[in-house]
């Protein structure tokens, strides 16, 4: 079962969406995601993409952040995270975006937003299709010292650059893989 670790909302248990469809982030990749992110999630623009349960976004929130948008557009996980808003009291600062990924990418890219932190947890046999689908509308929604971190199965070899994104870092913990992309002005 998911839990928020830190911060105004530390240790409350979220729900997750039942099935295969759904695969929560661990918590030792969160609080490892979160231990290099320390210094950039406050007063951060966060953006969850495939939230599930909210569980990301919802830790950037109680971790500092000035506001985080969830982009999910399966029903149980919908559930799940209206249920994880209501349970930790975050709803002020999040904006729950529910549409397919790439419609909501072109309606924040519509509205000039800005990311600072962009994360994304697509299905993994699906994750390197819909990084390289995204590609571009993502370059365009992070600041220009925004990162982007992609979860993903270990397994999965993902590419070093890709459109204006330069991957610096690789992060495993047990099978999931954390990549790291920033903008490259090279």
């Amino acid at each position: 079962m998911p839990r928020i670790i830190a911060g105004e909302a530390g240790g409350i248990h979220l729900t997750s969406p039942n099935g295969q469809k759904t695969r929560p982030t661990a918590d030792k990749t969160k609080e490892a995601l979160f231990s290099i992110l320390m210094s950039r999630v406050m007063d951060s623009n966060f953006l969850d993409i495939f939230a599930g349960s909210g569980q990301v976004a919802l830790e950037a929130v109680s971790r500092g952040a000035a506001h985080a948008w969830m982009v999910e557009n399966a029903g149980p996980a919908l559930a799940c995270i209206r249920h994880n808003l209501e349970k930790t009291r975050l709803t002020d600062r999040v904006s729950l975006l529910t549409r397919s990924a790439s419609q909501a990418l072109k309606s924040l890219k519509q509205e000039n937003r800005l990311f600072d932190l962009i994360y994304m947890d697509p299905p993994w046999k699906q994750a390197e299709s819909e990084f390289l689908k995204l590609s571009q509308l993502l370059s365009e929604l992070l600041t220009s010292d925004g990162l982007l971190i992609i979860e993903h199965d270990s397994k999965q070899q993902f590419p070093d650059y890709v459109t204006k994104l330069k991957c610096f870092r690789r992060c495993q913990y047990g099978s999931a893989m954390l990549s790291f992309y920033q903008l490259d002005y090279v």
